[in-house]
């Protein structure tokens, strides 16, 4: 009965004695990352203060990585409905009033119109820059 009380009470004891260890000698002096890039191998401390943590980074440091290699399609038939007919109500709008086109008697209407669009758009911009500012 004695012997397993002093069994354990050693094992308790042991995680403390660990500690004990850990905290003289303290953390290592030097902690360095790489970046390991197809097969390279993670390099050997050569110093027993120093530990080396190694990350696999890809194919190449020069590649871009495979999420954006391959852009969306952007042709008409993968477009939305929507865009589509916007697309063309524009091209079929020259000549019509606030057209901006020089087709046709309406087309300068549109001109003036969309130079006081872009005054505003640019107002409303230079406000919320100036807002920014401390």
């Amino acid at each position: 009965m004695i012997s397993r009380t002093l069994i354990a009470a050693m094992l308790l004891a042991s995680p403390a004695i660990a500690q004990d260890k850990q905290k003289a000698d303290g953390p290592p002096k030097r902690i360095r990352s790489v970046l390991l890039y197809n097969d390279e191998q993670c390099p050997k401390s050569a110093d027993p203060e120093e530990i080396v943590v190694c990350a696999n980074a890809g194919d190449s440091p020069y590649r871009i990585p495979k999420q954006f290699r391959n852009q969306p399609d952007e042709s008409a038939g993968a477009q939305a409905w929507t865009n589509r007919v916007e697309t063309v109500e524009q091209v079929n709008r020259a000549g019509l009033p606030n057209s901006c086109s020089p087709v046709g008697s309406g087309g300068q209407t549109g001109c003036t119109r969309q130079m006081l669009q872009q005054w505003a758009q640019d107002r409303v911009n230079r406000k919320a820059k100036e807002a920014q500012i401390p």
